[in-house]
């Protein structure tokens, strides 16, 4: 996609962006697709398909131990890959970025590895907002270890407590601050580079999950100076199945394997094996060889792009929507942070959030219902569930019209 240089995306733009995305053409119940669920998982452009299939048909093998041309060539493959996503992130090395299945198992790794470095009477600090994936395997760790898990909380406006953070870090037992840089249910922007700063000043490290974030934003690892930064690729217009660690090397090297197996070794008796280098030392097993290739190529799309049109063009969508769904009758947005990436959830009174979705559904709109994988937010907003719609880069204005006089009719079914 040769994009025009604009800081945003024109009509003609879009129009070009979207035709690059075969399933925004089909219908759903006899209604034209109308995808507002991007927060869970991205639609994939022909490019990112195509470079898989291309894959698949003419270069796989399996990568790092056959001295064959077609295993040689997959190996390249796979590892241009790692250096296009350490690029990606302003990576100072291609051996910082790990490959693993999902932001989730990123995330379960630092748990692991670097959390058996912690002793009881450490911390590990995580806030209110988290999503499961950066919640159960610090309470998995407390639970072995002993540490303690503290969690900062929020304002009521959906922001992070930054009076309660900096309490919390204060008598310096944190060991690690784990945290989203954006948050999947309210669409806080979190101030990265002020929670880095905090922390690291506590003495602490801390991971920062860009599984939202690095969609939105370009995101420079150096620049915020934290220690582990996670994301996925599926939300990245990229394939399921593969994910992102990258960490410090330092850090890295002092960790233990997370898994253990094939390709993660330098040597291996009965007695006894030692560990490769990193980053094959976490990378156990064959690895998921052609979703690297399909993640690589998404970079390169979305960077063709370039993130200041992307973020121009979703900042439109988020305050259009902010804009016309409060005039729905009994619809309620939740929160109202200070800055909000393109993700709305929103309740209406009366009406059960599944039931917006279903109905919504029915008329050719996909959004979320549920918690969201964030059940203590739920419980701090007063909230079993909300609906949410959130936007991508091939999401129209004219779409968010639909929904919204779409809401409004709901809404009379139950009144």
């Amino acid at each position: 996609m040769n994009m025009a240089p604009h800081d945003t995306l024109t009509r003609a733009d879009l129009s070009h962006l979207r035709a690059q995305f075969p399933i925004l053409s089909e219908k759903v119940h006899g209604k034209p697709l109308v995808f507002l669920d991007s927060a869970a998982s991205a639609q994939k452009p022909d490019v990112v398909i195509d470079a898989m299939s291309t894959m698949m048909r003419t270069q796989y093998a399996n990568i790092h131990r056959g001295l064959h041309w077609m295993s040689e060539r997959a190996t390249e493959a796979y590892e241009s890959a790692r250096t296009r996503v350490g690029e990606f992130l302003g990576a100072s090395s291609r051996e910082e970025i790990v490959f693993t299945r999902n932001s989730t198992e990123a995330i379960n790794l630092v748990a692991y590895s670097f959390g058996s470095l912690l002793k009881p009477g450490q911390a590990v600090l995580i806030s209110e907002m988290e999503h499961h994936a950066n919640l159960v395997p610090w309470q998995m760790l407390r639970d072995r270890v002993g540490i303690e898990l503290r969690v900062a909380p929020i304002t009521d406006t959906g922001d992070l407590d930054l009076e309660a953070y900096g309490r919390l870090l204060s008598d310096g037992k944190v060991a690690l601050v784990a945290i989203t840089h954006m948050s999947n249910v309210l669409g806080t922007v979190t101030p990265a580079e002020q929670l880095v700063a905090m922390a690291h000043d506590a003495g602490a490290k801390i991971l920062l999950d860009g599984s939202q974030a690095v969609v939105h934003r370009k995101v420079n690892v150096a620049e915020l100076g934290a220690d582990f930064y996670t994301f996925t690729g599926h939300k990245l217009y990229g394939p399921t199945g593969i994910g992102v660690l990258w960490a410090r090397r330092e850090l890295l090297d002092a960790m233990p394997p997370f898994l253990g197996g094939g390709d993660m070794i330098s040597s291996v008796t009965f007695e006894a094996s030692t560990w490769a280098p990193v980053p094959a030392k976490f990378e156990a097993g064959t690895p998921a060889i052609v979703e690297a290739v399909g993640l690589g190529t998404a970079i390169d799309w979305v960077e063709n792009i370039g993130f200041e049109a992307i973020g121009a063009h979703e900042a439109t969508l988020t305050a259009h929507a902010l804009k016309v769904l409060p005039d729905v009758p009994g619809l309620n947005i939740v929160g109202r942070p200070k800055e909000r990436g393109g993700v709305v959830s929103f309740t209406m009174d009366d009406v059960h959030p599944h039931d917006i979705a279903t109905l919504l559904d029915r008329n050719g709109i996909a959004v979320r219902a549920g918690h969201h994988c964030a059940e203590p937010l739920m419980r701090r907003l007063e909230l079993t569930a909300t609906a949410r719609a959130s936007f991508g880069v091939y999401t129209t204005q004219a779409e968010i019209d639909v929904l919204a006089q779409t809401l409004t009719r709901i809404r009379s079914f139950f009144v």
